[in-house]
């Protein structure tokens, strides 16, 4: 594959953009800005690598010539040149393949993640508990911050439903391949015979959106406030700090009663429905291209089953890539690493194949 014609066009494009963000009528343009800011920010990486390997085959060239010179020393220093920099082309073009390879747009953001009860009842409750725990135990080892936005707990411990924001630099990218149906395998501690029960719990991993994507009319918004219900009776219950949002075009409904302040839970609702909203489109365009979405991890839809939690066999199966880790305890523990770094290398894998198409 020739993927010089590739480069030469990101470069111009990236010469193009350093142009117009020095026109004093982009600059006085926020959002002007901050669009081709992105795409800059995209686009370096590659353009800085493809000058790097430029100068290799340049020094390559360079040190052929010398070999022509008839200078005995100078051929000596030529050879040394060549041994040292040869080697180095296939390194270059490897990396610049994965370069090349399309840039989701929201792999640095910040996301809300939705993790919901299935079927299995309270046990489906109980292992999305696990669920939470595991991301927050992952979470805190990527020193990434984490909070609450809205709960529903069962009595036992469990959730129905628990939504929380995940704030940290490419939360997204090392996320997004959750998404899906999480199905376990386990005695449950409400079972009495010891039977091995079979539950679920859906997984949702929404980017957040930046302000200049989603804007939301307050005359499309009907907002109320109500107790919170927390439990014990404590403080939360004895004002209405709870937030209530609905989004009325499209009848979508946030609640946000985590804080204490209404002001603050209204400002978090505002940003989950934005985020909301944000995913609704992106769900919308990847449906419209699913007949082409080759080079893609799964289909997106997040009513597949994408893993399998064995208790009894302390095996985790994740069955897009067929991949079977005996190690459930560590991963429960937020030691998610290996199945991630497998998640993106045959996503990579599948890219490249289609790029090389």
């Amino acid at each position: 594959m020739n993927i010089e014609p590739k480069l030469k066009a990101l470069e111009e494009d990236f010469l193009d953009i350093e142009r117009r963000m020095s026109d004093p009528a982009v600059a006085s343009d926020p959002r002007e800005l901050q669009t081709l800011g992105k795409r800059r920010a995209q686009l370096e990486p590659v353009v800085e690598k493809y000058r790097e390997y430029r100068a290799v085959l340049a020094g390559i060239e360079e040190a052929r010539e010398l070999l022509k010179s008839g200078d005995s020393d100078m051929e000596a220093l030529a050879r040394d040149e060549l041994e040292a920099l040869e080697p180095k082309v296939e390194g270059f073009t490897d990396e610049l393949k994965l370069l090349l390879l399309p840039q989701d747009p929201n792999d640095e953001k910040s996301v809300a993640v939705e993790i919901r009860a299935g079927t299995g009842g309270e046990e489906a409750a109980l292992f999305a508990a696990d669920l939470y725990r595991m991301y927050s135990r992952f979470c805190e080892r990527q020193h990434w911050r984490m909070e609450v936005i809205d709960s529903n707990e069962t009595g036992i411990g469990g959730y129905k439903e628990i939504a929380f924001r995940v704030d940290g630099d490419g939360a997204y990218s090392r996320l997004k391949f959750e998404s899906g149906v999480h199905r376990v395998q386990r005695v449950p501690v409400t079972e009495a015979s010891g039977r091995i029960h079979t539950s679920a719990a859906t997984v949702a991993v929404l980017p957040e959106a930046d302000d200049v994507e989603i804007e939301i009319r307050t005359e499309d918004l009907k907002i109320d406030t109500y107790r919170s219900s927390g439990a014990g009776g404590q403080h939360v219950n004895m004002t209405d700090s709870a937030v209530r949002i609905t989004h009325i075009p499209t009848g979508l409904v946030v609640t946000c009663q985590d804080e204490r302040s209404q002001i603050k839970n209204r400002a978090k609702a505002m940003t989950y429905l934005k985020t909301k909203l944000y995913d609704i489109e992106l769900q919308k365009q990847a449906s419209e291209q699913a007949s082409e979405r080759r080079g893609q991890i799964g289909s997106g839809d997040r009513s597949e089953r994408i893993r399998t939690y064995n208790f009894p066999q302390n095996r985790i199966t994740d069955h897009r890539i067929n991949l079977t880790l005996y190690r459930l305890d560590a991963y429960l523990d937020g030691d998610l690493y290996e199945m991630m770094d497998a998640m993106t290398l045959a996503d990579q894998t599948e890219k490249l194949q289609h790029l090389e198409e």
